[in-house]
């Protein structure tokens, strides 16, 4: 696993000398956002149709800060990031004592209010968005102006945002979340308040979210109503179902098919969304565990067999 992390980096830090880097900070902006989402469904059992509205508030919310009040880009992330949260715990604290379908509808519905909020109010701009958004320099000395620069600086930001899910799932925390997806009951049962750990889940999840869309506001200069809207949050469920949920690299490998397909299948003129939904529809009926989950299932079965 060190080994295929350590290849995985090494690819990341050369893949700039040969594809397009906004492409690829791209990539890792939804790759983020998916891990941070798979946290949640994958680990904790709870889906969420609402993460855009996170996703699409620390977006906004960062672009203003850089934009309007000139903070430096790491405040403006930390502006974004904040407000994530609190709209984690704000949601959190409505959605979390409801299960399964419930569950998911409550999070659809407050995503809706963001959207109606990001629509309507001054700041956003509406159906124009924030466009514009400066760099400006990290800590004072990274120009971020520069594609490079920028590109490492993404890099930088996935690899510690994965490094704290990493450290989540294979703590005590990260074990009672999967003995809560697992059983709830017997997990109350041995004395654990399960509400209290999903809600910090959700929460977690929530922010690491928000730290992928302010990310993505500064790499396009930009926040919109796209990073609000239901279709992202679908989005995102569709890139976790793809790559493998419950595991860490799926996500990873969903977002970058995902965004590859779009990215590319745009220029041909075919219908993306009708594209991708039959390679979701395909995935589903040979590959129930994901890409990854696959890959994992075959080696567990093949040890075993060995």
């Amino acid at each position: 696993m060190r080994l295929l992390i350590g290849i995985g980096l090494m690819v990341a830090a050369l893949a700039p000398f040969i594809l397009y880097p906004v492409f690829l900070m791209k990539v890792l902006c939804f790759a983020l956002f998916a891990c941070a989402f798979n946290l949640l469904i994958g680990y904790a059992g709870l889906m969420s149709f609402g993460h855009a509205a996170f996703f699409g508030s620390a977006a906004y919310v960062t672009a203003h800060a850089a934009k309007v009040w000139a903070l430096p880009p790491e405040l403006a992330l930390l502006a974004g990031i904040g407000t994530a949260a609190l709209l984690g715990l704000a949601f959190g604290l409505l959605a979390i004592r409801r299960q399964g379908i419930y569950f998911a509808m409550i999070t659809l519905a407050l995503s809706q209010m963001v959207y109606f909020l990001a629509l309507q109010m001054p700041f956003t701009h509406g159906e124009d968005g924030i466009q514009g958004v400066p760099r400006g320099r990290m800590f004072g000395i990274l120009n971020l102006s520069d594609p490079m620069v920028m590109y490492y600086t993404v890099l930088a930001i996935f690899v510690l945002g994965f490094a704290l899910i990493w450290r989540t799932v294979h703590s005590p925390f990260g074990q009672v979340l999967k003995a809560i997806r697992e059983n709830e009951p017997r997990a109350i049962s041995l004395g654990y308040r399960t509400e209290r750990y999903k809600l910090l889940a959700f929460v977690l999840s929530a922010t690491l979210a928000g730290l992928a869309g302010g990310t993505k506001a500064l790499v396009f200069q930009l926040a919109s109503l796209t990073d609000v809207t239901w279709q992202m949050s679908g989005e995102v469920v569709l890139m976790t179902l793809l790559g493998g949920m419950g595991t860490l690299f799926g996500p990873v490998v969903g977002a970058a098919l995902v965004v590859t397909l779009e990215n590319y299948l745009a220029a041909t003129g075919l219908p993306v969304p009708v594209v991708i939904g039959v390679i979701f529809v395909i995935c589903v009926l040979l590959f129930r565990k994901g890409i990854v989950g696959e890959i994992l299932a075959y080696r567990a079965s093949s040890r075993s067999g060995s």
